[in-house]
């Protein structure tokens, strides 16, 4: 029980320091900006540039561009972004909003701001996320790959995975801990912010809720 106090409290704070107290539809609107310069680094970088091959078969693309993990032999990680699928004719979807979270127990001490890159490769793999928000890589059934630079060394060489994760830390030092049972949470208040009430990450995959704040990220995922 105390542990999962402990997580739950830490992932509260590591939320509360990722979102600031602004209004949702400025939230979302910088998030799509950060993540149009994640996808930018992530270019520059030698060993992240690699995650560009596995655009044109991914059926889904999570960009979280500031994943705050932090610990004291109780762990947790948290951080907002946003998600796109691709469509059948190679465009991207506007985003819908999610905010990542994980807690795991173990030797880790410090804190650390990362970028994370989820290329989804499968559409069941997607259907699992949005409809059950489980573990990925456990409740989803969907196995992931793990690749890092300077942080998480690559937890398998199953290059066939269902989720690829590319992270790179741009801040601070960690001890432990990986992406492993990270869970993807709907962020129903950015959502309904950006594309009014009742707008769903499904609906707006499938373009049922329309906006504008997106061109940038899409015209950027299409490189």
């Amino acid at each position: 029980m105390f542990r999962r106090v402990a997580t739950l409290a830490l992932t509260l704070w590591l939320v509360a320091c990722a979102s600031p107290s602004t209004p949702p539809a400025d939230v979302a609107r910088t998030l799509v900006a950060d993540a149009v310069e994640t996808l930018y680094q992530f270019r520059q970088h030698k060993s992240l540039r690699e995650y560009a091959k596995y655009m044109p078969d991914a059926a889904a693309v999570v960009i979280l561009p500031d994943v705050i993990k932090g610990g004291w032999f109780f762990g947790a990680e948290a951080g907002s972004g946003v998600l796109l699928e691709k469509k059948d004719d190679g465009s991207w979807s506007d985003p819908s909003f999610h905010t990542l979270t994980a807690a795991s127990f173990g030797l880790q001490i410090g804190i650390q701001d990362t970028s994370v890159v989820l290329i989804v490769r499968s559409k069941k793999a997607l259907e699992a996320i949005l409809k059950h928000q489980g573990k990925i890589g456990a409740d989803i059934g969907a196995t992931a790959a793990y690749v890092g630079a300077g942080m998480e060394a690559s937890t398998t060489s199953n290059f066939g995975a269902d989720v690829l994760a590319f992270a790179t830390p741009v801040l601070g030092a960690y001890i432990g801990g990986s992406l492993e049972g990270s869970v993807l949470v709907t962020r129903r208040d950015l959502n309904e912010a950006v594309y009014g009430a009742g707008a769903t990450p499904r609906a707006i995959l499938d373009g049922k809720y329309r906006t504008d704040i997106a061109t940038s990220l899409k015209a950027a995922l299409a490189k």
